[in-house]
C-alpha cells in the first residue's frame, strides 16, 4: 500500500488545496486506489452522493459533510472518486504546520487543541457535518486559501497558515467529546512509539531502541507499525528529524553542524547526505530558500513531488 508523502518546497507555504472532483491525482480524496498519507487532510464535499472507505470502514458522503483524515489512515473509493463529490474542496498538510511551540512532535499534534479532531479516538476516521447555514462560508473560506496559494504574493506563506487556522478553528468548534474520545483510544501501542520517538528523536536511536522502551522485539514492533502506518519505526524516526531539522534551519541562525547533533545525526555529513536524499536540496540551500520565500515568492522553485 502506498504511503503518499507531502512533499515539502522550499520557500512555499507548506499546504495544499485542490478543488473536488478534479484534485490532485495520488493524493487526498482524488487518489483512487487504497493509500495513506503522512499528512493531515481536510475533506469537505460541498454537494455529494457517495462513498469512502478509510480504514475499512464505508462512510456515506453527503452534502455537507467534512472529513477529518489523520497520518497513516487508509483511503480508498467504493464509488469513482469522481462520483463520490460532486463539488467540495480538499486541503493537505503536515503536522508541523500547526504546532505548540518550537519542538513539534508526532505524538504532540494529537494533543494541540486546534488538531484534536483529527485524533478522534476509536473510530480514528470523523465525518463532521457542517450545517447548512454554514455551508457557503466554509466553501468561501477554502476558496479563500486556493486564491491566495495561487497568487503567492509577498507574505502567502503567513497568510495561507492564516487562512487554514481559520479552517481548524471552525472545524475544532464543530467537534464534539474530543477529550472523552482521546482517553478511550484503541491505539495506545501506536501512542507509546510515537511518544518514544519524541522524547529520543535527538539521540542515535534506533528501532532496538524504541523496542527495548516499549519490552517488545523489534520484530513484532515492525510488523505493528508498519501494518498500521504504512511505514516502519525507522521511517518515523527519520521524518520526525527531518521535521525538526526544516524547523531549525528556518527559524534560527544554528549552523548546519548544530542543526544535525540536534535532531540526531552526529556526524553532519551523514546528515546532509540524508537531508538531501530527502528534499533534493542541501540543508543550506533551503536555508536560503526558505529566507527567500518569507519575504516573497520565489522564481524557479523547485516543483512539488
Amino acid at each position: 500500500m502506498p504511503v503518499i508523502g507531502f512533499g515539502h518546497v522550499p520557500g512555499i507555504a507548506p499546504v495544499a488545496v485542490a478543488r473536488v472532483p478534479a484534485g490532485v491525482p495520488g493524493v487526498g480524496p482524488a487518489g483512487g486506489d487504497a493509500h495513506a498519507h503522512d499528512f493531515l487532510v481536510l475533506f469537505y464535499a460541498h454537494l455529494a452522493d457517495g462513498t469512502v472507505l478509510i480504514d475499512g470502514r464505508t462512510w456515506t458522503v453527503a452534502d455537507g459533510d467534512l472529513f477529518v483524515i489523520a497520518p497513516g489512515q487508509v483511503v480508498s473509493f467504493d464509488d469513482p472518486h469522481e462520483e463520490v463529490a460532486a463539488d467540495g474542496w480538499v486541503v493537505w498538510f503536515p503536522t508541523d504546520v500547526v504546532r505548540p511551540g518550537m519542538a513539534g512532535a508526532y505524538s504532540s499534534w494529537r494533543t494541540h487543541p486546534l488538531l484534536l479532531p483529527f485524533a478522534r479516538g476509536t473510530d480514528r476516521a470523523q465525518r463532521l457535518r457542517i450545517p447548512q447555514a454554514d455551508r457557503a462560508g466554509w466553501f468561501e473560506r477554502f476558496a479563500a486559501l486556493d486564491a491566495e496559494l495561487r497568487a503567492r504574493r509577498d507574505g502567502h506563506q503567513e497568510a495561507a497558515l492564516a487562512h487554514l487556522t481559520l479552517l481548524l478553528v471552525a472545524a475544532a468548534r464543530l467537534s464534539t467529546n474530543v477529550a472523552d474520545q482521546l482517553r478511550s483510544s484503541d491505539e495506545p501501542l501506536l501512542a507509546a512509539v510515537f511518544d518514544t520517538i519524541e522524547q529520543r528523536y535527538h539521540e542515535p536511536i534506533s528501532l532496538a531502541d524504541v523496542a527495548a522502551e516499549l519490552a517488545l522485539t523489534a520484530g513484532h514492533l515492525t510488523t505493528v507499525v508498519r501494518r498500521k502506518t504504512g511505514r516502519t519505526v525507522q521511517q518515523w524516526i527519520a521524518q520526525r528529524r527531518m521535521q525538526q531539522a526544516r524547523l531549525l534551519l528556518a527559524e534560527t541562525d544554528l549552523t548546519v553542524a548544530a542543526v544535525s547533533r540536534r535532531v540526531g545525526y552526529p556526524d553532519v555529513s551523514y546528515f546532509i547526505k540524508r537531508f538531501r536524499a530527502e528534499h533534493r536540496v542541501t540543508p543550506t540551500q533551503w536555508r536560503d530558500a526558505a529566507q527567500r520565500g518569507s519575504r516573497g515568492p520565489r522564481r524557479g522553485a523547485l516543483s512539488r513531488r
